[in-house]
């Protein structure tokens, strides 16, 4: 019997669970938060829609300058207390929003979410201090998937607490998040030990240009972190002009777009949950992260060219597959340091999303713009899928070029002798012992 699983199942099976409570909480509110925004500026959907992408890049910066604080934290005092406080953070924040009178005060409570915001890239470093390296990739996959199911459930869940009540999505979510913090203060067993944390909390590099330079250290690193960034800011493609897009080219309304918005959280979900773990250990990270990428692209690429809503659902399962790219993405570049600079790591990455959402949004928003506007041209309404399209494909020859050494020397498929022995020393319930394995097949 393998003295290591029980733990090791405890603890994704919780990680799993906090990952998706945050993403129902934050899917909750997305279609609310615009209206309430309205309502506290006095009305006026054009101003409004200005004030919305305001606090988003004010969540967007805040975030990009504390995640990587966030990580230095988890690295010197333990990945438990930097994602209980996060939980508690969020669920505070969601409840002043909720309570919030004036657009000031909403400000104040995104600039704490984006100050607390850290159990995502605090879980993808919990992920690598308890799963061998070769299960890695299966384990993100999970996390993946638990995004793809908030993404389904949030939106459509919120939309129908705000039709009784415009605050009541954001209590809704308050308290999804205190069940969160209360979950994980009692289950949630701590995943680095002391004799691995790092000696010491370093200010000068627990910033993002320090931070940023961890990624400098090896060629593999540097590459995959650009690639990285591609990869955030490509997705702001669809966050960013779906609806208008959907709109304008195929007269979707609302509820059609909800229904698309779903349909895309359901096979993101089914591809994380059931093709990372099964292909990654047969054709290898490499492999399965360049595929990836490629259906990513051809994915931008249908939907921008696609002259009708049913040409355009088909880029939906290509873009799923997109999704099988990021957990051997992940699991590579945690390959690449050490034990107490994993927080570090995932807070260079949350960094690098947060910048390229700094300025994402408007790119694209204004490419888009251009493309429909009258007199223009080169009408081409899908540019701003295409310039996604363009930015996967020097990803993709980025990543090949920053893991060629690695398709050379061969990818590591041995248990982490080290992983295997801190999973066994993992501390949790003797009931739970009873939780399955997410990432292990079980025929």
């Amino acid at each position: 019997m393998d003295t290591a699983s029980s733990p090791r199942r405890a603890a994704l099976a919780f990680i799993f669970v906090t990952v998706l409570l945050d993403m129902l909480a934050f899917g909750i509110i997305i279609p609310v938060l615009p209206h309430l925004v309205e309502q506290l500026i006095g009305g006026g959907t054009a101003r409004a829609a200005w004030w919305v992408g305001v606090l988003s890049t004010v969540f967007a910066i805040t975030q990009f300058i504390f995640s990587p604080i966030q990580g230095a934290l988890s690295d010197r005092f333990g990945r438990r207390p930097v994602i209980l406080i996060s939980n508690f953070g969020l669920a505070i924040d969601f409840f002043v929003m909720a309570m919030a009178p004036t657009l000031w005060l909403l400000f104040v409570g995104r600039t704490v979410m984006g100050m607390t915001a850290a159990s995502f890239s605090t879980a993808n470093a919990y992920i690598a201090d308890i799963t061998p390296k070769e299960k890695r990739a299966g384990a993100y996959g999970l996390l993946g998937a638990a995004f793809g199911v908030g993404f389904v459930l949030g939106p459509g869940l919120g939309g129908w607490l705000g039709a009784m009540h415009l605050r009541l999505p954001f209590y809704v979510a308050g308290t999804l998040a205190l069940c969160n913090f209360l979950y994980g203060l009692f289950v949630l067993p701590e995943s680095l030990p002391k004799d691995r944390r790092a000696p010491r909390f370093e200010l000068h590099s627990a910033h993002p240009i320090g931070a940023l330079k961890l990624l400098r250290r090896t060629p593999t690193l540097l590459g995959l972190g650009a690639a990285s960034f591609l990869v955030f800011l490509a997705h702001y493609a669809l966050q960013i002009t779906f609806v208008l897009y959907g709109d304008y080219r195929y007269h979707w309304g609302p509820q059609a777009v909800g229904l698309v918005l779903m349909l895309v959280g359901a096979c993101d979900g089914l591809v994380q949950a059931l093709l990372t773990r099964r292909l990654t250990p047969r054709f290898g990270e490499r492999p399965v992260l360049l595929f990836g990428m490629l259906c990513g692209i051809a994915s931008f690429v249908l939907m921008g060219l696609a002259s009708t809503g049913g040409v355009f659902l088909l880029g939906i399962p290509l873009m799923a597959l997109w999704g099988l790219s990021n957990p051997p993405l992940q699991s590579i570049m945690t390959h690449q340091v050490e034990a107490t600079e994993q927080g570090r790591l995932q807070g260079a990455n949350t960094s690098l999303g947060s910048f390229a959402g700094i300025f994402g949004p408007y790119l694209f928003a204004q490419v888009f713009a251009w493309s429909i506007a009258p007199g223009n041209a080169m009408h081409v309404p899908g540019a701003a899928f295409l310039l996604a399209a363009a930015l996967l494909a020097v990803a993709l020859l980025t990543a090949m070029r920053a893991t060629r050494g690695l398709a050379a020397a061969g990818m590591p498929t041995s248990p982490d002798p080290a992983h295997a022995a801190h999973a066994a020393a993992l501390a949790v319930p003797a009931n739970d012992s009873s939780i399955p394995d997410p990432t292990e097949h079980h025929p």
